[in-house]
């Protein structure tokens, strides 16, 4: 199993329908309108949001993304695997790539958003030494969100 992840626009094809296989996971979700964060494809172009796509022998199989906030924190967005490439360590790779570009960046601090539906997800971030936080940037207090933060070094 050869895995690569590489930068590209999130515009792309490949790109696209893995956020498109994103959103039909989390429409699945009884999330109320205000705890849904996702950014779309415009949003993520707009605010200038480092996309990565992640391959298993050459098939797109996961994404994510990360948001600069100046040299405060990077922001991670838009983290998914596709179940059939579950289990192969692909979100901590992910994590691994989106770290190295932040720490790259000179950025000493990482956090995210999740919901509370998403228990796999919860467990890998804890598993890579992300630890709960408050809310943070825009975010409020939201019974169905989850806010996480891990220093990059």
């Amino acid at each position: 199993m050869t895995i690569t992840i590489r930068a590209v626009s999130p515009d792309l094809p490949e790109a696209t329908a893995l956020l498109a296989e994103l959103d039909a996971h989390l429409m699945a979700h009884p999330y109320p309108q205000e705890s849904r964060h996702a950014f779309n494809i415009e949003r993520l172009l707009r605010e200038n949001v480092a996309f990565f796509v992640a391959k298993v022998d050459g098939q797109p199989a996961g994404c994510g993304g990360i948001k600069l906030f100046g040299q405060e924190y990077g922001e991670i967005k838009r983290m998914y695997v596709r179940p059939a490439f579950r289990g192969r360590g692909l979100g901590k790779a992910m994590l691994a790539q989106l770290t190295q570009f932040a720490s790259q960046h000179g950025i000493a601090l990482l956090r995210l958003e999740t919901g509370i539906y998403e228990t796999e997800a919860i467990g890998m971030y804890e598993s890579f030494g992300f630890r709960r936080c408050p809310p943070f940037g825009d975010y409020h207090e939201d019974p169905n969100s989850i806010y996480f933060e891990k220093a990059t070094s």
